[in-house]
């Protein structure tokens, strides 16, 4: 018989970190990586929307990368960072650093901001939009948890760099999106 999806371990309203701490659901850090798996979520529907190839292959390597983020943050102890066959992989400061590299190289083919763009466009563009803001939700439970944490559990200050950074880049490939579909951006009038 094949493994069941549910467990009813969570019924009560707590989970299981990795490593084997249970937490109630609306922990701190069951809510930053919560944030995390809604945005590797918006980035899926963003990718329905048919992106560029380019785009869509930079989209699929941010979503991986984003599972190991969400474990990352879901392993508060270093001394949790292996359980049985498998290791936690931290994000490290490359991460952010190849996210900077795809920002400089989508970035060249579009014009200077001269203004706030309205977000929307064409599917694409207006879905990385959307994702862009989750990314900023994601971003601040993650600096939520790191203000609530004791040094000891404090996350990975890499993660907040990458997200920082990932918002950045899925608002230029918004931007990428919408000029490849000949959608000009809607700049913000007060």
């Amino acid at each position: 018989m094949p493994a069941r999806i549910y467990t009813r371990s969570g019924d009560t309203g707590e989970t299981g970190l990795f490593g084997g701490r249970r937490v109630s659901k609306d922990d701190l850090r069951v809510e930053a990586y919560g944030a995390v798996d809604e945005l590797n979520a918006a980035l899926g529907v963003a990718r329905t929307h048919s992106p560029p190839p380019d785009l869509d292959a930079v989209l699929l390597v941010v979503q991986n990368t984003l599972f190991r983020l969400g474990a990352d943050l879901a392993t508060p102890q270093p001394s949790d960072e292996r359980n049985g066959r498998v290791t936690i992989e931290r994000i490290g400061p490359e991460r952010a650093e190849g996210i900077e590299n795809w920002i400089d190289h989508f970035e060249s083919e579009l014009p200077a901001l001269t203004s706030f763009i309205v977000p929307g466009g064409s599917p694409a563009g207006a879905a990385l939009h959307f994702a862009r803001t989750v990314c900023r939700r994601a971003e601040r439970r993650c600096v939520a948890l790191a203000a609530g944490s004791a040094p000891e559990s404090a996350p990975n200050p890499e993660i907040v760099r990458y997200l920082n950074r990932l918002s950045d880049l899925l608002f230029v490939l918004a931007r990428v999106a919408n000029s490849r579909e000949g959608v000009p951006d809607v700049v913000w009038t007060p």
